[in-house]
């Protein structure tokens, strides 16, 4: 139980980000889990804990061989959704899952039903990690954590498993995009690494979105509404139409696989001003640059119908697909997690992550790293699930990697 204890530790600290500050990290409770992440590291028997001003934590694994083999990095985020309250997680256990619905709150009346979510029923009969149904859980990315840590603390103990000089990396801020802004790959020195902050069992990505964020700010003209006709310029309505104006059924809740969309994630306004954020997804390059032409394309029509200057567009690139870093020169990378998967009886799902991570970032600063299921599901909600039995396969992975690294 040591692993579960350690994740139910973790999540009950809250770590949520805040893409609202300046700040690195961008909330102070990221740096106080760092600290005590950073002391359990030193605790356990890890070498060269580091933690720096920014949060990030590192540690070493020194190799138990002679053999010279490459340097594997494991790397989990710290940092939790802010999408969803975060503080005073209460994770509750259903032992043995019986294919119903399981009332995480009757209070509130919140129920996670097989019907709303049929990923459930494959898990029939494991004891599942949920939330209480008023926030949410954190398995995204703290089962990564408690995975990784719990497996170095495995390979301590057991010195017969060989193995070459691991590195553990654990970043801030890796849902508000900023995971990777201060990771220093040349101190961290791996050849290349794992991120383990994917779903269910058996995911292998090495595929992500091309990522961008977009803000639309719109200037309106108020006066008298009873003396408005032919002077008012309604900044709230001239939004709703730029918003009419992007393809209905290209947002998340209609597309899957490799269709990209745009999200409307927020909107602000009154008639005078108002504001829409967008972030922008496609795998491919191509068309996650049209997407942001077609951002652009929409201003420019707003502008021409309320005037110039009524509308300004704000385009921010946030991650690019590590694909083009990984395939053809890194599948090797790919090829030793689907070896040990296979090895400790996990099927590889390889698909395309509809989301990023730290590790598409850092595969562009030259450290291939592709991503690693981490056993979660419904991540940045109050359904948020993890079984348990997928968190011990997601750690044997760890150690296997590291093994067969080492043959």
């Amino acid at each position: 139980m040591q692993l579960i204890d350690r994740f139910l530790r973790y999540v009950k600290m809250d770590t949520q980000s805040d893409d609202a500050t300046n700040l690195v990290p961008s909330t102070p409770s990221q740096m106080e889990f760092a600290k005590k992440l950073a002391e359990e590291l030193r605790q356990i028997g890890l070498q060269e804990v580091s933690l720096d001003k920014n949060a990030y934590v590192m540690a070493t694994l020194p190799a138990n061989t002679d053999k010279v083999r490459p340097v594997i990095g494991f790397i989990a985020h710290m940092d939790t959704s802010p999408d969803m309250p975060g503080r005073k997680v209460q994770p509750q256990i259903v032992r043995k899952y019986n294919g119903q619905d399981i009332v995480l709150n009757a209070k509130e009346n919140i129920v996670l039903s097989p019907q709303q979510f049929p990923e459930l029923l494959h898990y029939i009969g494991q004891d599942l990690i949920c939330t209480n149904g008023l926030t949410l859980l954190g398995a995204d990315d703290k089962a990564g954590i408690a995975e990784i840590v719990t497996a170095m603390e495995y390979l301590l103990a057991h010195p017969e498993i060989k193995h070459g000089k691991i590195r553990l990396g654990f970043t801030p801020d890796e849902e508000i995009g900023r995971g990777a802004d201060h990771f220093d790959v040349k101190a961290f020195g791996a050849d290349f690494a794992y991120t383990l902050d994917g779903g269910e069992i058996g995911e292998l990505e090495f595929e992500n979105f091309n990522a961008a964020s977009a803000k639309v700010r719109i200037k309106g003209l108020n006066v008298h509404p009873g003396y408005a006709k032919h002077k008012m310029r309604n900044a709230c309505r001239i939004a709703q139409q730029f918003v009419s104006m992007l393809p209905r059924h290209e947002t998340p809740e209609h597309t899957e696989g490799y269709e990209g969309f745009y999200h409307l994630t927020a909107m602000q306004g009154t008639v005078e001003e108002a504001t829409l954020d967008y972030i922008i997804r496609d795998h491919d390059r191509d068309r996650f640059e049209r997407r942001k032409k077609e951002m652009q394309h929409l201003v420019n029509k707003i502008n021409q119908e309320f005037g110039e200057g009524t509308a300004t567009l704000t385009l921010k690139d946030q991650y690019y697909n590590m694909r083009e870093k990984i395939d053809p020169d890194n599948m090797h990378v790919v090829q030793l997690a689907i070896d040990a998967m296979k090895a400790v009886g996990v099927e590889p799902k390889i698909k395309p992550i509809r989301g990023g991570t730290d590790g598409a970032r850092l595969s562009y600063m030259g450290l291939p790293c592709p991503n690693i299921f981490a056993g979660g599901l419904n991540f940045h909600g109050r359904y948020e699930f993890i079984p348990i039995p997928s968190m011990r396969k997601a750690m044997e992975v760890v150690i296997k990697i590291a093994e067969i690294n080492c043959n």
